[in-house]
């Protein structure tokens, strides 16, 4: 049976959270990837059969609580935000926690005014190996409340394989986040490292790989993504490929398998043995919810309403599906739906909030497509379904929407 966590009965709901077990019941090995129909009658929400809170998030939540059941007079800081969502972390702050740095890596508050006593609480994303010395050398227990993904260390781990096997590193990811960062300070401190962005990046990687283009035009392109001491005539004949778990899977394996190609066009049927094969390091929430996604726009909708932080990577890939499909509100919560006319909306490209008139369509039944980041509480999109509701004059009662979901006896 998979685990439990201790999350605190506030980010659950009344609605979502039982669509979720009823569908977990029903279809325990996860196969059924057609998305939860919930048919108000104007209004018809379609939920992804996979979204919201994954396993290394739940017990990131847990361990945070935890340490403030847990500190008594002792101070309580978060290395940065511990997930990203903002409803989160607003509640976390809101109990005493303090955070040391921004999500880019600004300091907040100096690591020298911190003492042993004091309880620093290790993000879901991880952090850099010069970030827990230097916290071990003020005597901070780094391990007590360590929230780092159990996914994320896997990728590590498996870095730290193929580097034993003299294999360079490639990560997939933005060199900014959290996670690539960390990601990259324990893959180089064991291979020569680089990070890429996406597909035409690896495109003029790979052209260094084939040999069509030389070292300078590498040092150039990837400038500060790249490991100290990165030599790309010998750090580039043998590579192995991983990623920051939250980009999208089908990337990432196309990523690999560029690499790959370009390995075998620069060294014949022997290029096979200058490749390690690292597919077992993507993230299974991520690929499950990128995957539920897709059905979800197969099935069709009038348009897309997906909630999470607008910081938060897995979710902007979500957004990225959906967008090329239907029109598509990238919301923080309940919040940014001000009328029925107007919705306030992060906008991707803009990288800015901004507010759309119109956006909710006339015609009846209306179809909805609604899902969340990883990092997003059920309770949200509840809000969200109560909210659009409230606007209609005749939506059907909730226990009775609910009834084709009731728990299996």
């Amino acid at each position: 049976m998979a685990r439990q966590f201790d999350v605190p009965t506030f980010y659950r709901s009344p609605v979502v959270s039982r669509v979720k077990e009823a569908r977990r019941l029903a279809d325990p090995r996860k196969k059924d990837l057609s998305p939860s129909v919930l048919d108000f009658g104007p209004v018809r929400f379609k939920l992804a059969r996979h979204f919201g809170f994954c396993y290394g998030v739940e017990n990131a939540i847990e361990i945070a609580y935890k340490a403030l059941d847990e500190a008594n007079d002792r101070r309580v800081f978060l290395l940065s935000e511990m997930i990203h969502n903002p409803h989160v972390n607003e509640d976390l702050l809101s109990r005493g926690i303090r955070f040391l740095r921004t999500t880019s890596g600004e300091q907040i508050i100096p690591f020298d005014e911190l003492s042993a006593n004091d309880i620093v609480i290790i993000p879901a994303f991880g952090t850099t190996l010069e970030t827990e010395n230097r916290l071990r050398e003020i005597g901070v227990d780094v391990e007590a409340y360590d929230t780092t993904c159990p996914f994320v260390e896997k990728v590590w781990t498996r870095s730290s394989q193929i580097a034993k096997k003299n294999f360079s590193v490639v990560i997939h990811g933005k060199h900014y986040h959290e996670e690539t960062r960390a990601t990259f300070s324990h893959a180089q401190s064991g291979a020569p490292s680089v990070v890429v962005r996406d597909m035409a990046e690896t495109e003029l990687l790979t052209s260094v790989i084939r040999g069509e283009k030389d070292r300078d035009f590498f040092y150039r392109t990837f400038e500060g993504r790249y490991s100290e001491g990165f030599d790309p005539d010998r750090d580039l004949v043998r590579v192995g490929v991983v990623n920051q778990t939250t980009m999208l899977a089908t990337e990432t394996a196309e990523i690999a398998a560029m690499v790959r190609q370009a390995l075998m066009d620069r060294y014949g049927d022997d290029g096979i043995q200058h490749f390690a094969d690292t597919s077992d390091t993507l993230c299974y929430a991520t690929n499950e919810n990128q995957n539920a996604t897709r059905a979800l726009i197969d099935d069709g909708a009038d348009l897309a309403i997906i909630v999470g932080g607008t910081n938060s990577s897995n979710t902007s890939h979500l957004v990225e599906l959906c967008e090329e499909q239907m029109p598509t509100y990238f919301v923080t919560g309940p919040e940014g739906l001000l009328s029925r006319d107007l919705i306030e909306h992060f906008d991707l490209h803009k990288k800015e909030m901004v507010t759309s008139e119109s956006w909710l369509p006339m015609n009846r039944p209306l179809n909805v497509l609604l899902t969340a980041g990883a990092s997003c509480p059920d309770i949200l999109l509840d809000q969200i379904m109560e909210r659009v509701c409230s606007w209609q004059s005749d939506c059907a009662a909730v226990e009775e929407v609910l009834a084709p979901f009731n728990p299996v006896a």
